[in-house]
């Protein structure tokens, strides 16, 4: 386990679907699915926004996601508009919350390497097509279960499209 940075916390969001204030006031005590996204243009990061939604709403037990993006409020709110309009998300274009928690640039490899590749057509198949970038489209994207001040689990993506079976995510990270 490891703490969020002070900083991090206390930082002030916006984006959408939010109460007015910190992450921290975001994130609450219980634990809660923290979803780094790559770009909007991303068919990888559109299929996981997807994906989440059906595990979501499949359990009532699910924990409550909130997302991270590179964009502005008003790019969230198009986004998410289409895709989950009851989604929480914040708006990180300086990338002040990516760095915070490690979510880094990714090489070649992670991001159009055979493995990579073989995601982008499996996203294909579910409808999901490339769009505009909106951010830095080197971005990986990054997956935490937080509650409180502290990371409690972290999936670890070997490219852009490594996502774990949502579903059974809460058991995954010993939920």
């Amino acid at each position: 386990m490891k703490q969020i940075p002070p900083a991090a916390l206390s930082a002030v969001v916006a984006g959408v679907n939010l109460q007015p204030g910190a992450l921290r006031e975001q994130l609450g005590d219980q634990p809660t699915l923290l979803v780094f996204l790559r770009h909007f243009g991303c068919p990888l990061c559109r299929e996981m926004v997807g994906d989440l939604r059906k595990a979501a709403s499949a359990d009532a037990a699910y924990p409550p996601v909130l997302f991270v993006y590179q964009g502005t409020a008003e790019d969230g709110a198009e986004f998410f508009g289409r895709l989950w309009p009851e989604a929480r998300a914040v708006a990180d274009p300086s990338r002040l919350l990516y760095r915070a928690f490690g979510v880094a640039r990714g090489g070649l490899g992670e991001l159009y390497g055979p493995g990579a590749a073989a995601c982008y057509l499996r996203a294909a198949t579910k409808g999901n097509m490339p769009g505009r970038p909106i951010g830095d489209p080197s971005m990986m994207p990054g997956l935490f279960l937080v509650e409180g001040g502290t990371i409690v689990w972290r999936h670890t993506f070997r490219n852009a499209g490594d996502h774990p079976d949502f579903a059974s995510l809460p058991l995954a990270a010993g939920r």
